[in-house]
């Protein structure tokens, strides 16, 4: 299973960013679709994740701000980011968990796709 993201790059504050991901590969389902972001010499954080179901949760910090959606038929995940802030520079990446492989079968760990950076300038 392979996670591709794209859609990062530089913005200046208030402006708009969506990112992309799709998971490739023996896929059935994937119960849990999520963006996580990392700084320099900080642990990586979740941003948002939603179910397959459709629940979402958000961080606190970007809530009203930014909308995470999927496509379950495609196995993509999205993340509308509005309203940046030069705090939300980061590398954003990916995240895959209980991607099940056939109706018996599900793989123990998650996956993670390379990520992607997003600078938000003042």
């Amino acid at each position: 299973v392979q996670l591709q993201a794209s859609g990062g790059g530089l913005v200046q504050a208030g402006g708009s960013l969506r990112l992309s991901c799709t998971a490739s590969g023996r896929i059935l389902t994937i119960d849990d679709m999520a963006w996580y972001r990392q700084t320099p010499g900080k642990e990586r954080e979740l941003v948002a994740s939603q179910t397959y179901g459709g629940s979402t949760k958000y961080a606190d910090s970007v809530k009203g701000r930014f909308t995470i959606s999927r496509d379950n038929a495609r196995n993509t995940v999205n993340l509308q980011m509005n309203s940046l802030k030069p705090e939300d520079t980061a590398v954003y990446y990916c995240n895959a968990a209980g991607v099940r492989r056939s109706l018996l079968q599900k793989y123990e760990y998650p996956f993670w796709g390379r990520g992607t950076l997003v600078t938000v300038s003042s």
